[in-house]
């Protein structure tokens, strides 16, 4: 199959500005555009949604407080009250995943959640910044957390490795999943769309396949950035009360 006919092409990161300073690549890309385009949107959101505050809200000022809010709630039910600090860091992280997902689903658009590279960079930063959470919290008593109450004395040499091993893994696993999502949905609607094209009239069934496709990735991509805030708020929580 020729490269630019492979469901895998839309995927591909290209240089727009070639920039090289004393030998490393830090080229503006295309991946680097739609990163600044879903910060530009969510700046733009949030700025029309509360720029004319009104005791009854219009459908841009809510939509932005239902945001605030659904985060809000997400923090408190999953941190408590110790969590509000830090809402604006989930809330950030919320809205951008969403809305670099959301910016994926536009034609000729890119999907910078699609690159490992880019989810496992947000997956590490979340994964040190609550493990330093942790031990500036609990000090010494945050290793505590790999040694589970009740579990007895002769089984902790097993035990103990699977904790570490399981906390370990959180980015990788935080990563993968939004990763693996974003690029199995964009490339099974990319093949079926070629069908569209190959079959002509007959074409129709696979159209309607690719409508509720594109319905369910629409909600995929708000669902994965909702799964990927929550998992942030459950290791904080973690990070907080060694739970």
């Amino acid at each position: 199959m020729a490269e630019a006919h492979s469901p895998l092409e839309q995927f591909h990161i290209k240089r727009l500005v070639d920039l090289q300073i004393g030998g490393v690549d830090i080229s503006f890309t295309n991946s680097s555009l739609w990163m600044f385009i879903a910060i530009a949107a969510v700046t733009l959101f949030l700025t029309l949604g509360s720029r004319n505050r009104a005791l009854v809200p219009g459908r841009g000022q809510s939509m932005a407080e239902m945001s605030y809010e659904f985060v809000a709630n997400m923090l408190r039910d999953n941190v408590g009250s110790e969590g509000r600090k830090y809402f604006p860091f989930i809330f950030t992280l919320f809205m951008f995943v969403l809305f670099a997902n959301l910016a994926g689903m536009l034609p000729y658009s890119f999907t910078t959640t699609s690159h490992i590279v880019v989810t496992f960079a947000m997956a590490l930063f979340v994964w040190l910044l609550t493990t330093v959470i942790g031990l500036v919290k609990h000090g010494g008593h945050f290793f505590s957390f790999f040694v589970p109450q009740g579990v007895p004395l002769w089984m902790m040499p097993l035990v103990v490795p699977i904790e570490i091993i399981s906390y370990l893994s959180r980015p990788i696993s935080l990563s993968v999943r939004l990763f693996a999502n974003m690029v199995a949905g964009h490339t099974m609607l990319k093949v079926l769309a070629g069908f569209i094209v190959a079959l002509g009239v007959a074409g129709i069934a696979p159209l309607v396949v690719v409508v509720g496709l594109t319905a369910l990735e629409l909600f995929i991509a708000a669902l994965q950035a909702y799964v990927f805030a929550i998992l942030t708020c459950i290791y904080l929580n973690d990070a907080l009360h060694l739970h």
